[in-house]
């Protein structure tokens, strides 16, 4: 359908911008930043704190103002201001306080985004959220392969001057107006996107109260904060893993291209994925996977079998990341779409990941690296052979499940 053109370009350039920023930005901190361990936790799980406060907010003004798309594309155009103004900030109380204002805006467009996407493709089929969800990793992709070789062309000025031998890549830097230019041009895509019919549904007052009472809702809310707990700290600090093991900014981005090119068919597939298992499968199968990856990474130190444990990563994001959208459309009511998505990102990416991305930093001074990542990997491992048991089955609980295996919706 011809409206489902501008929101895969949404995703596509949206998600390409994160392919720049979400794989070398805690690497940025550390080395051309020069923080601690403790710092950069501190600095990451900033925004996942404002983004605690921010995101229900936001959620609750599009759906009881009906006005998703264009809030969409108001927090786009935020972003792209807010990544300009960490890029100029420099000592460890500017960052701080850069990144702050970008939480607030940047962490509400991944579940806006996604209610969007949901309400704009209910009646697509069960493939239609997957497919374009594919467009936005395939987005991630290029520009992850690209960046590398952007900051050879721009930034080798930048390399002549600095002489520390600990900045893998000094030029690192450009990553902030490259990413805020990328923003910029998704948000001139949201103002495209419909604004009308299910995604223009509007919410009463108080009706979210009606969530307070779905005990689906909040059972799969403690099912989310302690996988995000256990997800997020590693994952942010990937970068440094690599490091450890005496990787540059070439191996980081090699294993992110292996990760990519694992998870784009796994997205394509997430329709039929979803009916095989159905959205509470994908979540338990999502966070065995990814406690597998997190635990063979802590115990392996040869490089080609490293490399190839990454390959992971892209059954945890089909997973968990697209599972948990899935799973909560299907419990939560279609005119609190936005408020819900809000919610689980405060609890997922806002309590969880403060936590998780503190406890990391200061583990991993402490005790180092290794060691965190055994521990969240086995406590993945435990949490995904629980899913079943934690989450009740939306099969049996909503008919809104029996439309999405009929095709009816992708909720």
């Amino acid at each position: 359908m011809w409206h489902s053109i501008p929101l895969t370009l949404f995703w596509f350039v949206y998600f390409g911008s994160l392919g720049i920023f979400y794989p070398y930005f805690a690497l940025y901190l550390r080395e051309n930043a020069g923080l601690t361990g403790t710092q950069v936790g501190l600095i990451l799980a900033i925004s996942p704190f404002v983004g605690m406060m921010a995101q229900p907010l936001w959620g609750q003004l599009a759906d009881r103002t009906g006005a998703r798309s264009r809030t969409l594309a108001l927090l786009t155009v935020g972003t792209a201001l807010g990544y300009l103004g960490l890029g100029l900030a420099d000592g460890f109380w500017p960052i701080v306080l850069a990144t702050a204002v970008l939480a607030l805006v940047g962490t509400a467009i991944f579940p806006m985004m996604t209610s969007v996407s949901l309400a704009i493709l209910r009646n697509a089929g069960r493939h239609a959220f997957g497919h374009v969800r594919a467009w936005g990793t395939i987005g991630y992709f290029i520009l992850i392969m690209v960046f590398p070789w952007m900051l050879q062309i721009f930034a080798g000025p930048l390399e002549q001057r600095v002489f520390d031998a600990n900045v893998s890549q000094p030029g690192l830097g450009l990553m902030f107006p490259i990413t805020a230019s990328l923003v910029l041009v998704a948000s001139f895509i949201a103002f495209f996107l419909p604004k009308k019919g299910a995604v223009a549904l509007r919410a009463a007052r108080g009706d979210w109260r009606e969530l307070i009472h779905n005990r689906a809702f909040l059972r799969f809310l403690c099912f989310s904060l302690i996988a995000h707990f256990l997800m997020h700290g590693p994952m942010w600090l990937f970068p440094l893993f690599v490091r450890s093991r005496g990787g540059d900014l070439t191996t980081i981005r090699d294993m992110w291209v292996l990760m990519l090119l694992v998870e784009i068919p796994l997205v394509f597939s997430t329709g039929s994925g979803l009916k095989r298992l159905g959205a509470r499968g994908l979540l338990g199968v999502g966070v065995l996977i990814g406690g597998m990856r997190w635990t063979l990474c802590a115990l392996i130190n040869e490089p080609t079998l490293l490399f190839a444990v990454q390959a992971l990563h892209g059954v945890t994001v089909v997973g968990l990341n697209l599972g948990s959208p899935l799973y909560l459309d299907v419990v939560a009511p279609e005119k609190l779409r936005s408020t819900a998505q809000g919610i689980l990102s405060m609890v997922g990416s806002g309590i969880a990941g403060i936590a998780s991305n503190i406890s990391a930093g200061w583990l991993m001074d402490r005790s180092g690296i290794d060691l965190l990542y055994l521990i969240c990997g086995l406590g993945a491992l435990a949490l995904g052979a629980l899913a079943w048991w934690i989450l009740p089955d939306a099969n049996q609980r909503s008919q809104k499940i029996e439309l999405v295996l009929h095709g009816d919706s992708v909720a």
